[in-house]
């Protein structure tokens, strides 16, 4: 059994029960109380993870910490399709730098949401700066791949592990004061990917439908 150490708030922690709920596969959560109560940074928890980081994966006696890791675990290993992350060596790097894009929105977008609503001592608006920075890059790169008719991150015609690893810190931006108004095509990627089906729901993040947001 599959077992996630696991913060409800998290976005790095839902980018795997998201993956997790496309892929149908069974998984049991243990909480982790990373604020207030800092469990993360705790003698139990660091024994799973050093660096004192969540999310944290158990697969039998497999430990992987790293959101991005763990979405190329779970899509190699359970992903029948292969189409989560595709055994092509152009894509796999294609699907890994936009995995490194989602490590900058997070140091971005998700710590202006910690600075706000967390109190963490974050440059609040180094962060949003940041962030729209990255926003702007992506919103260039999706407008021109509906142009040629590719709507997701990567080059293949369906999404990838790269579109859940940078999701929902894009979603969760409006929490860190960064609006997304002003990236059309940005905002028409995320309602695509509230279409996926498996898509489920955290706090702040909701299925296409229920809070479409104009293109």
């Amino acid at each position: 059994m599959i077992t996630l150490y696991d913060f409800e708030l998290s976005g790095n922690c839902y980018k795997l029960r998201l993956l997790m709920s496309i892929l149908n596969l069974p998984y049991e959560i243990v909480p982790v109380d990373f604020f207030p109560g800092r469990e993360h940074k705790s003698d139990w928890f660091l024994r799973l993870n050093p660096f004192g980081q969540l999310p944290v994966l158990q697969d039998g006696d497999l430990t992987l910490s790293d959101s991005g890791a763990i979405l190329a675990y779970l899509a190699s290993k359970y992903d029948g399709s292969g189409l989560w992350f595709p055994n092509d060596p152009a894509i796999i790097a294609e699907v890994l730098r936009w995995h490194a894009v989602a490590d900058d929105i997070t140091a971005t977008s998700s710590a202006a949401r910690l600075a706000l609503g967390y109190d963490y001592p974050f440059d609040i608006e180094k962060s949003q700066k940041g962030a729209h920075r990255i926003f702007r890059i992506m919103d260039e790169h999706l407008w021109f791949g509906e142009k040629q008719g590719r709507d997701w991150l990567c080059t293949p015609a369906h999404p990838t592990t790269a579109d859940i690893a940078c999701f929902p810190y894009v979603m969760l931006s409006e929490e860190g004061g960064i609006s997304r108004q002003d990236y059309p095509a940005l905002r028409r990627w995320t309602d695509r990917v509230r279409r996926i089906p498996g898509f489920t729901v955290m706090s702040g993040i909701f299925p296409a439908g229920k809070a479409l947001e104009q293109a």
